[in-house]
């Protein structure tokens, strides 16, 4: 069965750096598209960005554009959310997803000082 499976998330100070990952089992990784999604407190889960199955393109929220990247390792099933600059409204529980509707349990990232 499809499984995703998130990590990385933490504590960090804001202009910090973290780096999710989501391994994915299940399904043939390299074929599909992956996302990844955040929900912060009181808030509705909302998307974060995006990218291709060869990881060739990527798309992002306004909000994140130029401080998140989203990559991918195909030989590993994992999908990446390198997030820099991280700033207090980034605190959020962050779950990567795969069409049409597997999710995973999340990881929750804040940012405070």
């Amino acid at each position: 069965q499809v499984q995703l499976v998130e990590s990385g998330g933490g504590l960090v100070q804001p202009g910090g750096s973290l780096r999710l990952s989501c391994a994915a089992s299940g399904f043939t990784f390299s074929l599909y598209p992956m996302k990844w999604y955040r929900q912060a407190p009181g808030k509705e889960r909302e998307w974060v960005a995006s990218i291709t199955s060869n990881g060739a393109s990527t798309t992002y929220v306004d909000s994140v554009k130029g401080r998140f990247t989203i990559s991918r390792d195909n030989s590993k099933n994992t999908v990446y959310l390198q997030m820099n600059s991280l700033k207090p409204e980034d605190t959020a529980v962050y779950y990567c997803r795969r069409d049409p509707y597997y999710w995973g349990q999340g990881t929750q990232v804040t940012v405070s000082s």
